[in-house]
């Protein structure tokens, strides 16, 4: 299994912003280079688990949030996203995102069974 770093730099970069800290300022408090940070953020570079746990630790995130995209067992981290999402909804947006995600589901399942059925 790979890991995908664009993933996690953009999940970095997120947490970052959320709390208003610049690249160099986290460059500084964790001991890298900006380039460095700008590199992970970018995907460019990977992220040593040393560095990604300073990160973790500097961002308020826990690691599974930097990570959900590449490892199996991520759903609360997923959950927490759509109450996230939906925190700001408007009930008129609440209705019309579930009707969506309802299709979705169904439209996911039905690929699946489908697939089951030819294989």
């Amino acid at each position: 299994m790979e890991l995908d770093f664009k993933a996690i730099g953009k999940r970095i970069k997120i947490a970052r912003i959320k709390q208003n800290l610049t690249q160099e300022t986290v460059a500084d408090k964790i001991g890298v280079t900006p380039q460095h940070v700008s590199n992970i953020e970018t995907g460019n570079s990977s992220v040593s688990l040393t560095t990604l746990v300073a990160i973790s630790n500097l961002l308020k995130v826990s690691a599974d949030e930097l990570l959900c995209d590449t490892i199996l067992i991520a759903k609360p981290v997923f959950e927490r996203e759509a109450n996230e999402l939906f925190s700001d909804c408007s009930e008129y947006e609440v209705r019309i995102l579930v009707d969506v995600l309802k299709a979705t589901k169904d439209s996911i399942r039905t690929v699946k069974l489908f697939e089951t059925k030819i294989n």
